[in-house]
């Protein structure tokens, strides 16, 4: 008779996990799914290190198994919607969560700060805060959970409580560049009450890049607030010069897929057939920076409307159903191949999409993605009730806050913000597309100014209910009492009343802008 294997040694797998050791941790972890099938642990930490390595489907597949095993575990259940949030299956991710947030009296603090991460993907962050609360309590020196939870905080517009979090994390690490970033944009500094000094401070004492890149952030926010703005743009240009180097970013495959796009609609058989999908929902685009959030606030402000956020629905839904192998989600391959879609297939892989987030998961939503001014061909053909709105600024002050504005360091979607002169050839793809649009759907999108708004709200606020098919209401003109939360840079901004501090800010910085400036000129953009 054979003697019984010895339990497999689950620590040293974990051990080795921890310390970023994904062969190590795979080698034991697949070792004991061959000799104790059984035990869940094994696929569970199986399943951790494919993930970690980037293998999504497969860490799937085994942590499912693991979850077949032990299926009230709440870490395993919350790691399995982690994956699925990665995975883009959303509905599946929140079922997970929910069961994980189930267990969670049994969880441990990263488990519950992991759920508090899912329910934010998800756009639910009434229900990660509490998660995310309970996992500072929990472990109060970990300042990944303290960094959550202050963002939460500030979601909900708790600045004190945010700010407490923050000064937290920067008094075990100086130099971390999330929280003095993030602590930076709460509020509005003033000459008496400022972190400029520290954050020259931390600069110095700062080694990885991208934390370097947040407090050149923060000191220039810091610096604007101040009204030192030679300061401010020689953190911007330093930060950003940087950077861009490292990245080694190109805005020819924007314009690439400008033109694409463009020629595509051009085609005549090009994603064209009827869709038979009813929803309506309502698409806020423009560039980034220019007053889409408080578009976006205003028709959440609306009772027959809700807030989803920015979602990636549209791009996901024509990459997913185009099946280019390609890791960029919008290309010229992915272009190309979504000629034969079925615009009724695009626009209910979209809606199922979309309701799998929390704004969008009842009656008509606003999805405030951006960039889906790239995408306003096939919303238009896929989603025919869908309104679509258009942000239009000043030229000068779309690219100057762009520049100035840290978006995800990670994405090929802003990679241009890091530099003017992108900044300047962004806009012109941006205005050579929206007018295309114009031609090609007359009436279809709404060309909404952000000065237009300013200068007279009542009637512009009209104007785009209007066009959204919605009755007047005038809690819209009261936007900034909605206690929906934030998770934009605009958050500060659309708590207040509406005000002309936006307009014409390029200004203080135009001897620093003269680039961009003289390349709008050079293209025949008028820049006032």
């Amino acid at each position: 008779m054979a003697a019984a294997l010895p339990p497999p040694d689950f620590t040293a797998a974990r051990a080795a996990l921890a310390a970023g050791d994904l062969n190590g941790c795979a080698g034991i972890a697949a070792a004991a799914v061959q000799s104790h099938p059984h035990l869940a642990e094994g696929h569970f930490l199986f399943a951790m290190a494919l993930g970690e390595g980037g293998r999504i489907a497969a860490a799937l597949q085994a942590i499912d198994r693991a979850t077949d095993l032990a299926a009230d575990n709440p870490e395993y259940q919350a790691q399995r919607a982690r994956l699925l949030t990665l995975a883009r299956r959303e509905a599946e991710a929140r079922a997970a969560a929910d069961r994980a947030a189930a267990s969670a009296g049994a969880a441990d603090a990263r488990t519950l700060d992991t759920i508090g991460c899912v329910y934010a993907r998800l756009g639910d962050h009434a229900a990660a805060l509490p998660l995310f609360e309970a996992a500072v309590a929990m472990a109060p020196d970990n300042a990944e959970y303290r960094f959550n939870l202050a963002a939460a905080y500030g979601f909900f517009d708790r600045k004190a409580d945010a700010e407490a979090q923050y000064e937290a994390i920067l008094r075990r690490d100086p130099a971390h560049g999330r929280a003095h970033f993030g602590l930076a944009g709460l509020r509005r500094q003033t000459p008496a009450a400022n972190h400029v000094e520290r954050l020259e401070r931390a600069l110095d004492a700062a080694r990885d890049p991208l934390d370097r890149l947040r407090i050149h952030y923060a000191a220039a926010k810091e610096y604007q607030d101040i009204g030192e703005h030679d300061a401010a743009f020689r953190h911007l240009d330093t930060g950003n010069r940087a950077h861009k180097a490292r990245t080694g970013f190109s805005i020819d495959a924007d314009a690439r897929n400008a033109f694409a796009i463009r020629t595509a609609f051009d085609r005549s058989g090009y994603f064209t057939g009827a869709s038979k999908v009813e929803d309506a929902p309502i698409f806020v685009t423009g560039l980034p920076r220019t007053g889409t959030t408080l578009v976006d606030r205003i028709l959440s402000s609306h009772p027959e409307i809700a807030s989803a956020g920015e979602l990636q629905a549209m791009p996901l839904a024509i990459k997913r159903l185009a099946k280019t192998p390609s890791r960029l989600v919008l290309d010229m391959e992915t272009i190309l191949a979504a000629a034969g879609l079925s615009p009724d297939a695009v626009g209910r892989d979209y809606i199922d999409r979309a309701r799998q987030h929390e704004g969008a998961r009842h009656g008509r939503f606003v999805d405030k993605l951006p960039l889906n001014f790239l995408y306003i061909g096939y919303i238009a053909r896929a989603l025919p009730n869908a309104r679509i709105v258009c942000l239009r600024r000043n030229p000068m002050d779309s690219i100057w806050s762009n520049f100035k504005n840290l978006f995800a360091t990670t994405s090929a979607y802003y990679g241009y913000s890091y530099d003017l002169v992108d900044c300047a050839r962004f806009y012109l793809l941006f205005d050579q597309l929206i007018a295309y649009w114009r031609a090609k759907l007359p009436g279809r999108v709404l060309e909404f100014s952000y000065e237009g708004l300013i200068d007279d709200q009542e009637g512009q606020t009209r104007r785009l209910l209007d066009h959204c098919g919605l009755q007047w209401n005038p809690a819209c003109l009261d936007f900034h009492a909605n206690a929906a939360p934030v998770a934009t840079p605009s958050a500060a901004q659309v708590r207040r009343p509406l005000y002309r501090d936006g307009i014409g800010q390029w200004r203080a910085y135009e001897r620093h802008l003269a680039p961009a400036r003289d390349f709008l000129i050079g293209q025949g953009i008028a820049i006032d």
